[in-house]
């Protein structure tokens, strides 16, 4: 098998499809890895969404027309027809949990396999939750070996007890059959289900940024999306039921404008930081039907603004204090999604929560040459999604890609295709291989669950 052969394999396994159906807007992009390990986007399609509130769908034919104009421009674009596609959720109903697992084995002088693992990981599936709720993701935090705590791995250990703690992430299986709907009402089917702040976070965080521990803050058109990780670990996610659109409609109400105006307003003339407007410019607004226009203070909008901002990170604040983790973030915080757009945001961040802040832009994984569209804190989550799905196609075909490897190398007699790893990627790449399982377990829990709400 030729080098040309070879990368064309890859290109055709790992060619993925991620949907973001956001509150504001729906985007479909399609992309693969090439031989950097970089994403190479190759199709995008962006509507405006308007059957999603907060995150979770409200109007389901809405939905399904924005889905599928987002899904045909994207294929257009990368020339190509779509199956699967993978998808995220998010929405107040999110909630997450802490756990602790216990399994004793009965041979313990054998050595702990990837089966005790995944045995500990399915029995906490088995949690009695909410009447409507299952769970999404389950996290393991660290694992216990009798007396021997704090391990990241346990593979290949000897022990009578495998304990662990995790993090455990549900959400109403009502908001997930609705999203599996829609989709599958444009006539794709749903390879997995991911919940968006994760997504955020592969795209716009480092690794040094989770080992040092970081608050990762997405601010949406319907949610803000928490997440923090401590040591390399997802250590508390949380959903603040405030976005975007609620710093639109105060602007509606405050300055007494429609609220395509308000939208203007905010996103043209708009600050976070009223105290940083110098030249107090007037914005003159059109009236309607020969009525006099409208006059409103660049300062007095940002003070509406900020106020709502205050507001919500004062939320950030809250849910930091409440994971514990308050005096860990040595990396601070991190804002994406369309809100960190606003002007002196993340002045307004250090400020009023004494954290360290900057603007997350999905950059760190997308190939030489990307789009300046995409490089907007807008699609952190829908590159992150597509990070995601590459991931987990990977993983689903590893054992063909291994002999694939190995028959290039006989062949070439020369040096490996893959260089020798540091030891921070091989603890990236551990991490990552934790991730493909568990959305794999994911989509598994959502097939298997009769549809009996339909």
């Amino acid at each position: 098998m030729n080098n040309e052969q070879f990368k064309s394999k890859i290109d055709k396994r790992q060619l993925a499809i991620a949907l973001d159906i956001g509150t504001t807007k729906v985007c479909a992009i399609a992309g693969v890895k090439n031989e950097y390990d970089k994403i190479e986007v190759l199709g995008v399609g962006t509507v405006k969404s308007e059957g999603v509130s907060r995150g979770v769908v409200s109007n389901i034919d809405k939905t399904v027309r924005a889905i599928n104009e987002a899904i045909q421009i994207a294929q257009k674009n990368s020339k190509s027809k779509f199956g699967k596609v993978h998808v995220g959720i998010a929405g107040q109903h999110i909630k997450s949990i802490h756990h602790h697992g216990l399994l004793v084995r009965n041979e313990p002088e054998s050595e702990i396999s990837e089966a005790d693992v995944n045995k500990l990981i399915s029995d906490m599936y088995k949690l009695v939750l909410p009447p409507g709720d299952k769970i999404l993701h389950v996290f393991p935090q660290e694992f216990t070996v009798d007396d021997e705590s704090n391990i990241v791995d346990p593979i290949g250990m000897s022990g009578v007890r495998l304990e662990a703690n995790f993090h455990i992430i549900t959400g109403q299986i009502s908001a997930s059959r609705n999203i599996m709907r829609c989709v599958e009402k444009v006539g794709l089917d749903v390879a997995d289900i991911t919940l968006e702040p994760i997504a955020s976070s592969k795209a716009v965080l480092t690794y040094e940024e989770k080992e040092a521990g970081v608050a990762l803050v997405d601010i949406g058109g319907g949610t803000t999306d928490i997440t923090i990780f401590k040591d390399g670990i997802i250590r508390h996610t949380s959903v603040i039921p405030f976005g975007g659109n609620v710093i639109t409609n105060d602007i509606k109400e405050g300055c007494t404008v429609m609220k395509d105006q308000a939208e203007k307003l905010k996103t043209k003339f708009g600050s976070a930081l009223s105290d940083e407007i110098v030249d107090n410019r007037i914005i003159t607004i059109p009236g309607f039907k020969g009525r006099d226009y409208k006059e409103i203070s660049e300062k007095n909008l940002a003070k509406i603004i900020e106020a709502r901002i205050r507001e919500i990170f004062d939320y950030v604040l809250w849910e930091i204090k409440r994971s514990g983790f308050e005096n860990k973030l040595i990396a601070g915080i991190v804002l994406t999604g369309g809100g960190s757009l606003l002007k002196d945001i993340d002045l307004l961040s250090e400020y009023h929560t004494g954290l360290s802040t900057r603007l997350g832009q999905p950059i760190e994984l997308l190939a030489h040459g990307y789009s300046t569209q995409i490089a907007s804190p807008i699609y952190s989550t829908a590159v992150g999604l597509l990070a995601i799905a590459i991931d987990n196609l990977k993983h689903n075909s590893s054992e063909v890609f291994d002999l694939v490897e190995d028959k290039h190398e006989d062949d070439s007699g020369k040096k490996e295709l893959v260089t020798e790893e540091s030891a921070q990627a091989k603890d990236e790449r551990q991490k990552n291989r934790w991730m493909s399982r568990f959305f794999t377990y994911t989509r598994d829990f959502f097939e298997a669950t009769p549809d009996s709400e339909f």
